[in-house]
């Protein structure tokens, strides 16, 4: 599917603008911290995590560095690359990240990334691990202790987690292993045994999903299509239309269409409501990915490029330009879309 490379080829100079200016923003912060005595604070964000402390929180500043380096990757002629690359250097150092890594694995504060920021993080991993490129050799071997602490924390949660989290927000367990999954793929044979095992265990019985009661208020992803979604890259090609026709039985009727319709968002300068652009964004994004799986022949491959269209149309008006509520991520989730 080629229909979006005009139009990333148009705002990755944009994109990528917006992105170097959040992952130097320090401030404002939303920093969730456990205090263990007086005093336990960080005076400021950048002491408690050198590389991903802009950006308002740690998980969007990945998204935005993963944002730089897919577009660094894919292309490379639109967007200010040797800007690009002398910011990424000058974060991406071994020091660092391996500050980045103790963070991770404090027991106070790396489960507050679970599993979505853990997922981003991998993923980011992922594009630099596979690009054939120089800078990108050097980014990834100083990532290799944050990749590992992080793939420790997600297989220490699947011996723990009963059951999956289904709501729309950043606890959403099919995103984050979504997520995870190529890193897990290409590098680490026991995180994807426990992604499958636990994927499978989770999800692979449902049926019937209530789809028609999305969204709630300040979803900025949809619990059916993300389930969907990874679900998509786990079942066997022969078994995924099963799969997806007890799962959500109405989508060759557009039913239910909730589903359908991109969400209205009534004040972008309102943060949770402002996640709305982003389930408009990733739901497109979603039913790219299961128009990609279905076989051509199959029906419900027209509805999904639709629907995928229609909540494009609703949410890239919104990616640059906006309230910061909205700047400091959304970006992430149009690139997601068009790579």
């Amino acid at each position: 599917m080629d229909e979006w490379a005009g139009t990333l080829s148009a705002n990755a100079h944009g994109y990528a603008r917006v992105a170097l200016t959040n992952i130097a923003t320090e401030f404002p912060s939303d920093i969730r911290h456990v205090m263990r005595a007086p005093g336990d604070l960080p005076s400021r964000p950048r002491e408690r995590t050198p590389v991903f402390f802009g950006s308002f929180d740690w998980h969007s500043c990945v998204e935005m560095h993963w944002l730089l380096v897919r577009l660094l990757r894919t292309v490379p002629t639109a967007v200010p690359a040797q800007e690009i690359r002398a910011a990424l250097g000058d974060q991406f150092t071994k020091p660092a990240l391996a500050a980045e890594a103790r963070f991770m694995a404090d027991p106070d504060q790396g489960p507050r990334q679970r599993p979505y920021g853990w997922g981003w993080a991998l993923q980011l991993v992922h594009d630099m691990a596979t690009w054939d490129d120089p800078d990108a050799r050097t980014w990834t071997d100083h990532f290799a202790p944050l990749a590992e602490t992080i793939s420790g924390n997600f297989r220490n949660w699947f011996g723990m987690a009963t059951y999956p989290v289904r709501h729309g927000l950043h606890q959403n367990s099919a995103f984050g292993l979504s997520r995870a999954l190529p890193y897990a793929r290409a590098y680490d044979g026991a995180l994807l045994d426990g992604i499958t095992t636990t994927a499978l265990r989770w999800f692979g019985d449902d049926a019937d999903y209530p789809a028609g009661w999305e969204p709630s208020g300040s979803d900025f992803l949809s619990p059916a299509l993300t389930e969907a979604e990874l679900m998509a890259q786990l079942v066997p090609a022969g078994q995924f239309r099963g799969w997806l026709s007890a799962f959500l039985p109405g989508i060759g009727d557009r039913r239910p269409a909730a589903l359908f319709t991109p969400a209205i968002v009534s004040d972008s300068t309102d943060g949770q409501i402002a996640h709305l652009h982003g389930l408009n964004a990733s739901r497109a994004w979603c039913w790219r990915r299961l128009a990609e799986t279905l076989p051509p022949e199959d029906p419900r491959v027209a509805v999904a490029l639709k629907a995928m269209r229609d909540h494009a149309r609703a949410a890239l008006p919104h990616v640059t330009g906006d309230d910061y509520m909205v700047e400091h991520w959304l970006a992430a989730y149009a690139v997601l879309l068009m790579t």
